[in-house]
């Protein structure tokens, strides 16, 4: 087949290639924005990242694909019906990251509980050695509200019992015989949100997810608790969680997204529009002030990265691809 594949580093090239022989194989480096003027009136498969959004006028750019193979778990950066209305497939890797995420998860959750990061930036910036408001928490006995029991959502509920942490669970279908086994009891969003100590995300981004944390329930978090989030950025509503900071509710945040971060990476253009939005503005705003926070850990987006996962991710899209030129598609999009 003939394949577009937009990379994220060079040396995924030589694998894909290998992984993918007897095809075509296009490499290009950088995300569809990154590249506006590649076109490929041939490919019949594209293979994208998610920092590459396909809408209409992407799908333009390559009029004789097939599938859209995307490198991840989610799949909001694609327009799902104006795939369907051009007989397009697309397929993802539903779970090439559970221990990944689970763990990144959990790296956020240990660097804020002991403040690491604070203490890391007084050695190494004021040559200090001062244990002064250093002060953590034990994560034993402690309550971790996982919102979402999927793939990441087990995974990371089992590292909580490893952490001798009650382990409470919202999810819109409930496996009894899951929880019996692991160890958690499911409850409601409202329960859970009053309960916790700790929330982790770990729900898909969908139309019913989005803003899932927002104005209202984020009044119903148990005050001082903390706030993970290894999912998607506009599950929570920036807005509240910049409120639930100034009033205390939430004690701390530890963020690999952010609403709106296709915005952060392009703020000059953002500001610069003839007619910016409103709310990707404050949107904007709001998240540099989670920047600044003190209590607040962002990162970039990276939950998903290390060395092992991304061959995962390599090797089930090869799979997908392989799989569709034979017939049967794998790991589709419904």
């Amino acid at each position: 087949m003939n394949i577009i594949y937009f990379g994220q580093e060079e040396w995924e090239k030589e694998y894909v290639v290998g992984k993918l022989a007897g095809n075509e194989v296009t490499f290009v480096l950088g995300s569809l924005e990154n590249n506006p003027d590649v076109r490929d009136d041939g490919a019949e498969v594209v293979s994208i990242f998610v920092n590459s959004r396909m809408g209409a006028a992407e799908f333009d750019r390559f009029p004789n694909a097939k599938l859209i193979a995307t490198r991840s778990t989610g799949f909001d950066h694609i327009d799902i019906a104006e795939a369907k209305k051009r007989g397009i497939t697309v397929a993802s890797v539903p779970s090439y990251g559970v221990n990944t995420v689970a763990e990144f998860a959990f790296a956020l959750l240990l660097a804020l509980s002991r403040r690491i990061c604070e203490a890391s930036n007084r050695v190494k910036e004021a040559g200090s050695f001062s244990q002064a408001n250093l002060e953590g928490f034990d994560l034993a006995g402690k309550t971790l509200g996982i919102v979402g029991v999927g793939h990441i959502g087990v995974h990371t509920a089992r590292m909580a019992r490893g952490f001798d942490m009650n382990v409470v669970a919202f999810d819109a279908h409930q496996d009894e015989t899951l929880a019996k086994n692991i160890g958690l009891a499911y409850v409601s969003l409202p329960e859970l949100l009053g309960m916790s100590d700790i929330i982790s995300i770990h729900v898909p981004y969908l139309p019913t997810t989005h803003h899932l944390i927002n104005n209202e329930s984020i009044k119903q978090i148990k005050r001082g608790a903390y706030l993970i989030n290894t999912a998607r950025g506009a599950i929570v509503e920036t807005g509240a969680l910049v409120q639930a900071l100034q009033e205390g509710i939430i004690a701390g945040a530890g963020l690999d997204v952010l609403e709106e971060e296709g915005d952060m990476a392009d703020e000059l253009k953002l500001l610069t529009a003839p007619h910016p939005s409103e709310a990707e503005l404050k949107t904007v705003l709001a998240n540099h002030y989670l920047m600044t926070h003190p209590r607040v850990i962002i990162t970039p987006h990276v939950a998903f990265d290390t060395r092992e996962a991304i061959k995962r991710i390599l090797d089930t899209t090869a799979g997908n691809i392989s799989g569709f030129a034979a017939g049967k598609p794998e790991n589709v999009v419904k």
